[in-house]
């Protein structure tokens, strides 16, 4: 699995602040009786029984469940995020990653539990299923006023659209994504 650099200090720091390195958290894990296997339960082993704090039993509840549920690929991902009543939304994900690709050989697509973050040197845009209709695509562009279906977001993106048909990813939106792409 993966790991972003601030879980890696974490885990590399955990030994000195914990007692344990996160293998051998496993190991508590794995012979405590009754096996703990929600996440609140781990947590309430390792804070309670263990005095470990809440940052550190949330980084080994999630890394020991992760464990257990085996490694999740990038297409494993997206194909969770588009699966059931969701699925008709694909098509509109598929040209998104097609255009955000064509922009450079640098586009990073990025897969998460529940986006595709498309990034450069940073994100440029988010695409997520966010209900059985919509798909919406979160832009960063810095200071661009908003404009018709091109509405200003608050989070990890200054902008968004959403999009009910591939037939709205057209050369608008793609105009928009292009200058989220240079800006980044």
């Amino acid at each position: 699995m993966d790991v972003d650099a601030a879980t890696q200090t974490m885990i590399d720091n955990m030994p000195a602040k914990t007692g344990r390195s996160l293998d051998e958290w496993f190991a508590v894990l794995d012979s405590a009786s009754p096996s703990p296997t929600k996440h609140g339960e781990i947590m309430a082993l390792l804070k309670g029984e263990h005095g470990m704090s809440h940052g550190f039993a949330n980084l080994v509840a999630l890394r020991h469940r992760a464990r257990e549920a085996g490694p999740m690929t990038a297409d494993d991902l997206v194909d969770a995020q588009y699966a059931g009543g969701k699925a008709a939304l694909r098509p509109i994900l598929d040209r998104l990653v097609a255009a955000a690709t064509a922009l450079g050989d640098d586009v990073e697509v990025a897969p998460k539990k529940t986006s595709v973050s498309l990034r450069r040197h940073k994100q440029f845009a988010v695409v997520e299923a966010a209900s059985a209709k919509r798909v919406r695509v979160g832009l960063n562009l810095a200071d661009a006023p908003a404009s018709g279906r091109l509405q200003i977001a608050g989070g990890m993106c200054t902008h968004r659209v959403d999009l009910g048909s591939v037939d709205e990813v057209d050369d608008e939106l793609l105009g928009w994504l292009g200058a989220a792409y240079a800006l980044a």
